[in-house]
């Protein structure tokens, strides 16, 4: 088999003294690009945010194809008429290969959020690449393509091969990736934009990421030149399918663009679900809500039961939340002292606020001593409730203590009977379980 005309020149090359000097000259391309590279990614990486902030990294990642690529192409005319040139005509494919790898592989990073699959995918694109290019360099890419017209099939009226279907698995995998990673670009920029409420940016970012991806995926079927109109009974039949097995995730979906549309439930809100689960809402999906309970528990929430159930809001208007804590003293206490030391240790807490003003109550006479109460009014919810009413506690048992004011409790007295009422109480108990 006769080898393609730059490969068989690389192998007559390698034959030659002189081509040390194109390694040389290759070696101290690449040298340069790369010290080139490395000064300017620590630049690169530490600019200003900015709006270009999303594409920093990306920058950083081809920054050594680029100047690699930009030297071989400059230094190529200009050495050909000393010395052959073929290792710099290798070099170019190489290099363009490696930057598409990177660019791809930092658009499915900037698209995806980190997993398994997308570590696998990353290392299947870099062997279809590498693949591609040796095929090419080796002269069998278009053995390889006629191989694949060949096996064919028909599909309705459109018949494709196997050539074909590559094509446009290939295009409709680079038009949406490129489709959600501009969608990335924008939802990012959304996200960033305070004039715009937090609900609508993020209705916003998710009507634009499917917008295009739909228009990413026609644009890429008729730039494989499969006719859309043969897919509209399929899509109408698919649809109807999808309508009745998959209602539950249609209705979350509608659910979501319904909570995000009507803002009756938006990020940072702290909300109650009716089994008493509390916390501060961290995300809103299009499917579902996380839920962050004061704990630290995250709750993922399907988002028609918002729209289905009842739900405590309490932070829909006001920030402000009222909490009150309670407690028991004797009877012998001043309670004018009481209700005025309970006042002034709640307004002395930094999360209080004191406009409305701590209240003090006397609330019931209760068999072992009076109850009391204070309430307070806070602004930050999102922060725990129970951490500040146990502060408050802590403190009303010390200064209760320091002032004598006494904290009641059950108190059980035990009389010890005499001897001989012990006896006869014993010998009643005697007889009464003989008879």
């Amino acid at each position: 088999m006769e080898l393609p005309a730059m490969l068989a020149d690389i192998l007559d090359d390698l034959q030659q003294p002189n081509v040390f000097w194109q390694v040389a000259c290759l070696a101290v391309s690449l040298s340069l690009a790369g010290w080139l590279a490395y000064a300017l990614r620590s630049r690169v990486r530490g600019a200003q945010e900015g709006n270009w902030r999303v594409g920093r990294r990306g920058v950083a990642r081809l920054l050594f194809p680029a100047f690699a690529l930009a030297f071989v192409l400059t230094l190529r005319p200009l050495l050909r008429p000393y010395m052959h040139v073929n290792l710099f005509n290798l070099a170019v494919p190489l290099l363009l290969s490696l930057g598409m790898i990177r660019l791809v592989v930092y658009i499915l990073r900037q698209a995806f959020a980190p997993s398994g699959w997308l570590a696998v995918s990353e290392r299947f694109i870099a062997l279809v690449v590498w693949g591609a290019v040796a095929l090419n360099i080796v002269g069998l890419d278009d053995g390889v393509i006629d191989l694949m017209e060949q096996v064919s099939f028909r599909v309705g009226r459109q018949e494709l091969n196997l050539w074909m279907l590559l094509h446009g698995l290939v295009t409709i995998f680079v038009t949406v990736l490129a489709a959600l990673w501009l969608g990335g670009l924008v939802e990012g920029r959304l996200m960033r934009t305070e004039q715009l409420d937090s609900s609508l940016r993020v209705v916003l970012a998710r009507v634009v990421k499917a917008l295009l991806t739909l228009v990413a995926v026609l644009i890429s079927l008729s730039l494989v030149g499969i006719d859309i109109t043969t897919l509209s009974v399929f899509g109408g039949a698919l649809g109807v399918g999808l309508g009745f097995g998959l209602q539950k995730i249609a209705s979350n979906y509608v659910s979501g663009f319904i909570i995000l549309l009507d803002r009756s439930i938006r990020l940072g809100n702290l909300i109650t679900l009716d089994a008493g689960t509390t916390g501060v809402v961290t995300q809103i999906t299009t499917r579902y809500t996380v839920l962050r309970a004061l704990s630290g528990i995250e709750h993922i929430i399907p988002n028609e039961f918002f729209v289905a159930n009842v739900v405590q809001n309490q932070s829909f208007t006001d920030t402000r939340v009222f909490i009150k804590t309670a407690v028991q003293v004797g009877y012998g206490s001043d309670m004018e002292q009481v209700l005025d030391v309970l006042v002034e240790l709640a307004k002395a807490h930094p999360r209080v606020l004191q406009d409305p003003p701590p209240r003090a109550y006397l609330v019931n006479f209760a068999d072992s001593g009076v109850d009391m109460e204070v309430g307070f009014w806070i602004n930050d919810p999102d922060q725990g409730t129970g951490n500040i009413r146990s502060d408050i506690n802590l403190s009303i048992w010390k200064r209760f203590k320091e002032l004598g004011i006494e904290i009641p409790f059950p108190q059980r007295e035990v009389r010890l009977l005499g001897s001989a009422q012990v006896q006869l109480a014993g010998a009643s108990g005697a007889e009464r379980n003989a008879g």
